[in-house]
């Protein structure tokens, strides 16, 4: 143990004892499913235990087991007085003075000279939202619905007014859901419950975690369907999977995924849930779009075709839309095991930009800047493009590549990389 520390039992902090003094050594031998510790500016915490609460998931927080999560924890905790209450009862003790802040290979001058760069970004007011911004958003989601409505209300059921109607809600739900990513990763009110309320109102449906695993920079989150990685491929050809074709999954992927992650995958999480951890509220809200839909379609279309006519379709297109735009600054990136490298350089290897314009800002709901939203997932959406230059100024200062593509090129690369990983899984497969 390290100097001046006491022994401990695995998952237990030592709440109530002497701080200890540890090295890097012995905190990266706490980094088992039943024993973790980490470092977060220099203190060590034992968090075992703490991982199955954290509001942010056991794998995020666990994945930094055994090593130095102050960049992390710096990115995902703006209110770190707040979270302080948390950790307080975890601390074990601190790193002795001879050890290193960083671990591992990362590199101390890129740490500093990020950590220098949040601060001005900071003082800048970068990670403050814009009010109008935001309800102008809400304006126009609501003016996309009404207008569908009116149109078949207008012009009758038939399938060219519901083709129409549909691709005006899927367009009205997909912006829609660009507002609830805000609401999702930011706090751009200091009390945002009124404006959380209006944006389940809204779209009808909460943040649930998977799109906080598509948001964390850790490359373990991916299935078979999106790996690009030949050892991944290698050990599905030496098990000899042969239910799923994936040398094809570049074809019937798009046929597959989108249609079921909304419509079916999405809404059961969702509602469950809610139901399982007991949001009564957030349950009340959000059924509050199903009773304005049905109220407002039932009699146009009846029940049943309301719900498997325009409803259906609108989710289907609203799927397409989302898994096609957070995926384009994703799959085609040569993401491996992460090598314990600093929060820049990570980021900057495992996501990739898309040229900013009025469409593609408004297409992807600034999405395109993926490279500033995984720096900095608490800012405001509308700031990105703000603090772009910056980040482009610092990998060039470090020579990290700062990669950016056009919209066209960014969803291509999407089918091409899905091709080019089922390839390498037929090759494992024939030649194990």
């Amino acid at each position: 143990m390290g100097r001046g520390s006491q022994q401990t039992v695995p998952g237990e902090p030592d709440s109530g004892k002497a701080k200890g003094v540890y090295t890097w050594e012995e905190v990266q031998s706490h980094n088992s499913r039943n024993d973790q510790w980490l470092v977060i500016d220099r203190k060590v915490y034992n968090i075992t235990q703490w991982a199955k609460r954290h509001p942010g998931g056991f794998r995020v927080i666990g994945h930094y087991a055994g090593e130095d999560a102050t960049e992390a924890f710096t990115a995902f905790h703006p209110d770190s007085k707040f979270v302080q209450k948390f950790l307080k009862p975890l601390l074990l003790g601190e790193l002795a003075a001879t050890e290193p802040s960083q671990d591992q290979d990362k590199n101390a001058a890129i740490v500093q000279d990020f950590k220098t760069l949040r601060a001005q970004v900071e003082k800048q007011g970068l990670f403050q939202g814009q009010p109008l911004f935001f309800f102008l958003h809400l304006g126009h989601i609501v003016l996309l619905e009404a207008l569908g409505w009116m149109l078949v209300s207008m012009c009758g059921t038939g399938w060219i007014p519901t083709l129409l109607c549909s691709v005006i809600l899927a367009t009205a739900q997909a912006q829609a859901g660009w507002l609830q990513h805000d609401f999702g990763h930011l706090s751009v009110f200091k009390k945002s419950t009124w404006n959380h309320a209006v944006h389940k109102f809204v779209i009808g449906h909460l943040k649930i975690d998977f799109l906080r695993e598509l948001r964390t920079p850790i490359s373990t989150r991916w299935t078979p369907l999106y790996l690009d990685r030949l050892y991944q491929w290698r050990q599905y050809g030496i098990k000899k999977i042969k239910h799923m074709p994936y040398n094809h999954q570049h074809q019937y992927f798009f046929l597959l995924g989108p249609p079921l992650l909304i419509p079916v995958f999405y809404n059961f999480n969702i509602m469950h849930t809610m139901i399982t951890r007991r949001y009564w509220l957030d349950l009340a809200w959000a059924m509050t779009y199903y009773l304005r839909y049905f109220y407002y379609y039932a009699p146009l279309y009846g029940v049943f075709g309301s719900l498997s006519c325009c409803y259906s379709f609108c989710r289907f297109l609203e799927s397409h839309w989302f898994v096609w735009v957070t995926q384009m600054n994703h799959i085609p990136m040569d993401i491996d095991h992460e090598k314990h490298k600093d929060w820049l350089t990570i980021q900057l290897q495992s996501t990739c930009n898309i040229e900013q314009s009025f469409f593609n800002d408004w297409f992807s709901g600034h999405l395109n800047f993926q490279i500033e939203h995984h720096l900095f997932p608490t800012m405001p959406r509308h700031n990105y493009h703000l603090v772009a230059p910056q980040v482009r100024a610092l990998c060039e200062k470090h020579g990290i590549p700062y990669q950016e593509k056009t919209l066209w090129r960014g969803l291509a690369d999407i089918v091409t990389s899905l091709k080019t990983s089922g390839d390498l899984w037929l090759d494992a497969y024939l030649h194990k």
